[in-house]
């Protein structure tokens, strides 16, 4: 939901764009009469009309006149009822976000008509081919291509999941209404389909009433894989083959997947309490049920289209060997049918009195026999008994009172006999005579003989492994105990790619190749992108609390107090540790609960592996301890579970991956990364259990809000070549993990430009990458975007690959780089740190506090219990100042370097930097779109409205910045006008200016008096409004 961070900004035709907000416009305005009356339109209308004229003015040069208009405009607002301003708030936010809407659909129809796209696959292939790569060359790059988006559910997400499916839903109809086949009955069925949805958006609660938990969180990012995701990978990798193909003459292999993904929902507890090990557990066996489910449907839809009876004679052999199989179950079934029947004949004919009684009561007046299941039934199904003896303690017939509490252990942990109870007669009811005969009713009739339809049989068979895993995995989510057998279910996605991929090469071998390469094909492509889990589940923790879970055992062991050694022994007590054999923590311990929760989280990770997980992420890493910390942790948990469970845990080792925030800790990661390799134990480690791959997290958010955008981003440029140098010296391949936000204030921008402009050698065929709140949505929330957006980063990578992008063409600019970013890092620490007005200036002049009512994240807005910008988290930092217009985080600071250096005679360098170095290009650009959302006027309103008459000049000294700034970027790009060269984005902006504006007044207006009248739940409920609709208007949350 964004402009600053859209690739396809450019792909616009502002004829259907425009048509469909007119369509959306006067449906919503006919919905607008039925709801509020003709009356109330009136106010509305005239309040757009005043907006529109003062911007028309405004844009024409014509300032006093706007500023006459926009008086009248704020002094009608602040005269308005609070029930009128409430609507008024709704019905412009809803106007904007149909906007949105309008927008999203024309990218969608506009990837359908344009025949090659810029930096599509065929677009970069062809450039690739004509600059001298060989065809070979390119084919094996593009396979080899290792990337992998991670979902976040950072709290940026303004619209609710409802609201978010109904845009949807409005965005699919705008679609069908720009075919031309349609009918004119169908054309006014879709009207009134409109009509319906628009409705009901309107009716809809825009607020969450409640805060989401962190599965709430993790359900909603799941969805997006399901709703869309699903659909769009194989339509990409098809993109990528056919492209391939053409341009190489090979496909891009059935197994083979350039792009990945992982998650942080459910698993990131960095600062956010709300995310325990329980949850961790839940959110992961949650999402392989998913997947189960997905894959399940899927195999389904592919029986019923592979009726073919032609196969290979090793398929035959396979399919006979399942009905073989199925023979001999059904065998055994007739025994238990008999077992039935000697039930059914004791059975009454008649009910006696209390028999509507549950039958745990026991008043003896029964004269029926109660048919139960106990711990120590005779009968077990056949088809149960192994795993029934494999998890089921024996125990005699006759149990003492000692005996009641007696726990069974199972591969998951320990259950006391009343599970085991339930657990027995959940078996039962979920074995072959416990179903009823309406399953058989949804089936086909089993079919005798493989010849007659070999396909269906061998994916029968899958399907039913895929159920009974699913049935597996809702025991453990249940807390009930299971086994995993592989002759009955999956639990790998090579055990499940198997039988599919034998499917494929049999329809290829006996002429059928066209059936392999369609559903099949996409099957298959899906299994090896999202395996048995859709979404590999990251850990975030912080660095000291991996220490303060050290102090606890080196405390318990009379060692001392770990975090208070020096970093030398931290590293002698890891490295000695790590090599031992023998776990470290006692079972015996017993520690603090914050404590605990962090060795719990180490347990779930040795529990689930790496099948389910997928890296360990340290925040605020700053020293090589703070990796062998974990490390050590992580080893000493898996040894304990093995131990205890008497086999080896599932998968292998997590990633350990340190994440470098601050500016300080950015200049000190090549120091660390090489003071790890140099470590013997380490570098080995890195080698046999990593593929040599040592990955590394790079952090845009906190090192902007340290020192401000443009030194944070040097500053990440000179971290990453340093890394990059540090692993090529040990002969350590590097992926570079970027934690990128959806604003440029946190390291947003185009995917592709942002690629493109890294420092050369850092983007070798492999990248990480972070989507954070509503850019999940905005890139991937709809299958046509989603699958231009995964075209793009495969493109992306490719060029950066295969044509590293330049560096600094000579030292010089390097230096010049180093002095605009001391001297822009000292205004920013000057202005935001050590201006004692600085922090009474932002609550007063943004809603920041009120933000918290939101109810848009699980996670609390600070780290810590303070009052300071040093521990507000950088969403609301950047969310606050975004509402108001300002944007100060992404530019406050650029001005003054730029004027320092220019001042000094180096403007024609830096004119010369920004035409032929793409990194400081891509910087400046970036810079050039938030200053085209910045807007003069309205900040002063916030200021004169809101802000004490003492610390009204902070808010004129930083308008002069803002000024300065666009001044000279200006300067270096060599526009007269800011977005001169991006008129399509320009355009966008300016559409939605007329309710943008007027929502800024209304806030400022509501905030006023919210502020006079705190628990006024009316007018905070009109504050979030227009906080949605500002989000709305301006594309960007935090």
């Amino acid at each position: 939901m964004t402009d600053t961070t859209d690739d396809i900004a450019e792909e616009i035709s502002f004829q259907s764009f425009e048509d469909d907000c007119k369509l959306l416009g006067s449906l919503f305005n006919d919905v607008l009469q039925r709801e509020v009356g003709s009356s109330f339109m009136e106010k509305i209308e005239r309040i757009r009309i005043l907006a529109q004229s003062a911007l028309n003015l405004r844009l024409a040069g014509i300032e006093d006149t706007a500023n006459l208009l926009e008086k009248q405009l704020t002094c009608e607002i602040s005269k308005m009822p609070l029930e009128e301003a409430l609507t008024l708030a709704r019905a412009f936010t809803h106007s904007l976000n149909l906007m949105g809407i309008a927008d999203t659909h024309h990218r969608m129809h506009k990837l359908i008509d344009v025949t090659q796209l810029s930096r599509s696959c065929d677009d970069i292939f062809t450039q690739l081919l004509q600059s001298g790569i060989s065809s070979e060359e390119l084919y094996q790059t593009v396979c080899k291509q290792e990337v992998e988006i991670v979902l976040t559910a950072h709290p940026t997400q303004i619209n609710r999941r409802t609201l978010q499916y109904k845009h949807v839903r409005i965005a699919n109809l705008l679609e069908y209404n720009s075919r031309s086949d349609i009918g004119h009955e169908d054309r006014e069925t879709l009207i009134e389909d409109l009509v319906r949805e628009i409705t009901s958006v309107w009716q809809t609660d825009e607020l969450r009433r409640q805060k989401p938990t962190p599965v709430d969180e993790a359900r909603a990012g799941l969805n997006i894989v399901e709703q869309s995701l699903w659909k769009a990978v194989p339509h990409y990798l098809r993109r990528v083959s056919n492209s391939l193909k053409k341009f190489t003459g090979k496909p891009l292999p059935l197994t083979c997947t350039p792009i990945k993904f992982g998650s942080w929902m459910g698993g990131d507890r960095d600062g956010n309490p709300n995310v325990t090990a329980k949850v961790t557990k839940e959110v992961s066996l949650l999402s392989r049920w998913m997947a189960i489910d997905l894959y399940i449907r899927e195999v389904d839809s592919l029986r019923f289209e592979l009726s073919t009876n032609r196969c290979s004679d090793r398929f035959s052999r396979l399919a006979e060997d399942i009905l073989e199989k199925e023979s001999s179950e059904n065998d055994s079934d007739r025994g238990q049918s008999s077992f039935l029947n000697q039930q059914n004949s004791s059975l009454p004919t008649q009910l006696t009195d209390k028999a509507q009684h549950p039958s745990c009561i026991e008043d003896g007046d029964s004269q029926h026999p109660k048919f139960e299941i106990n711990s120590t039934t005779d009968f077990v199904p056949p088809n149960l008994q192994k795993q029934n003896e494999e998890d089921s303690p024996k125990t005699d017939s006759k149990p003492n009172a000692d005996d009641t509490h007696t726990a069974g252990l199972t591969s998951r942990g320990s259950f006391s006999s009343t599970s085991q109870l339930l657990f027995q007669r959940k078996l039962f009811a979920e074995s072959k005579i416990g179903r009823v005969s309406f399953q058989k009713l949804l089936e086909p009739p089993p079919l005798e003989r493989a010849g007659m339809a070999p396909y269906r049989i061998v994916l029968g068979d899958v399907k039913d492994k895929l159920v009974k895993t699913r049935k597996l995995l809702e025991l453990l989510l249940e807390g009930l105990p299971c086994e995993y057998d592989p002759r009955v279910s999956y639990e790998t996605s090579e055990q499940l790619l198997e039988p599919l991929l034998l499917c494929y090469e049999s329809l290829q071998s006996s002429g059928a190749g066209v059936l392999a390469d369609g559903r099949l094909a996409d099957l298959i492509r899906r299994v090896s992108t999202f395996g048995m889990v859709l979404v590999k589940l990251d850990l975030r923790q912080e660095s000291a609390r991996h220490a303060e879970a050290l102090d606890a055992i080196t405390k318990y062991l009379d060692l001392g107090t770990y975090s208070e050694w020096d970093e030398e022994k931290k590293l002698d007590f890891l490295i000695k540790e790590l090599k031992g054999k023998r776990p470290l923590v006692p079972p015996t311990i017993e520690v603090v609960p914050e404590v605990k929760e962090v060795l719990d989280t180490f347990r779930v990770a040795a529990e689930f592996g790496s099948e389910s997980l997928g890296a360990y992420v340290i925040s605020m890493a700053s020293n090589a301890s703070d990796v062998l910390a974990v490390e050590l942790l992580q080893k000493d948990t898996r040894l304990a579970v093995t131990s205890e469970h008497g086999k080896p845990c599932p998968g292998g080792t997590l990633r350990v991956v340190p994440l470098f925030e601050t500016v300080k800790d950015l200049r000190a990661a090549g120091y660390v990364i090489r003071k790890l390799l140099s470590i013997d134990w380490y570098r080995e480690h890195i080698q046999k259990n990593h593929h040599g791959h040592q990955e590394v997290m790079v952090g845009y958010s906190d090192s902007g809000k340290d020192s401000g955008r443009f030194t944070a981003a040097w500053e990440l440029y000179k971290a990453q070549e340093d890394v990059v140098a540090a692993c090529n010296e040990f002969g350590i391949k590097i992926t570079l993990f970027h934690g990128r936000g959806g604003s440029i204030g946190r390291g947003g921008g185009p995917t592709y430009l942002a690629i493109q402009s890294q420092p050369p050698g850092s983007v070798m065929g492999t990248l990480r990458s972070t989507e954070q709140g509503e850019m999940v949505q905005a890139k991937f929330g709809i299958p046509q975007t989603a699958v231009r957006q995964l075209e793009i980063y495969t493109t992306a990578v490719l060029l950066a690959t295969l044509k590293p992008p330049q560096p600094p063409r000579e030292k010089k600019w390097r230096n010049l780089m180093e002095e605009i970013s001391t001297i822009s890092s000292q205004n920013y620490k000057g202005t935001v740190y050590e201006n004692p007005e600085f922090i009474s200036y932002f609550h007063e002049a943004t809603p920041q506090a009120e933000l918290g009512y939101l109810n848009i994240g699980s996670r609390p807005a600070r780290r810590k219990s303070s009052t300071g910008i040093g521990h507000l988290r950088a969403i609301p930092w950047v969310f606050a100042w975004t509402q108001t217009r300002f944007v100060l985080p992404a530019w406050l600071g650029v001005g003054a370097g730029l004027k320092g250096v220019s001042e000094k005679g180096y403007a024609d360098d830096i004119q010369e930097m920004y035409k032929e170095w793409p990194f400081f290009q891509s910087t400046i650009d970036l810079i050039e779109m938030v200053l085209a959302k910045a807007d003069i006027t309205i900040t002063k309103l916030y200021d004169e409205q809101l802000v004490s008459e003492n610390r009204r000049g902070l808010g004129d000294m930083l308008r002069k910045e803002l000024m300065t700034t666009e001044k000279y970027v200006l300067v270096i790009t060599g526009r007269e006008k800011l977005l001169e060269s991006n008129k399509s984005l320009k355009k966008l902006i300016e559409s939605r200016l007329p309710y943008l504006n007027a929502m800024n007044m209304l806030q400022v207006e509501v905030l006023k008096r919210l502020r006079r009248d705190e628990d006024n739940n009316k007018l905070r409920d009109a504050l979030l409004i227009t906080i949605n609709g500002i989000a709305a208007g301006m594309r960007n949350t935090g």
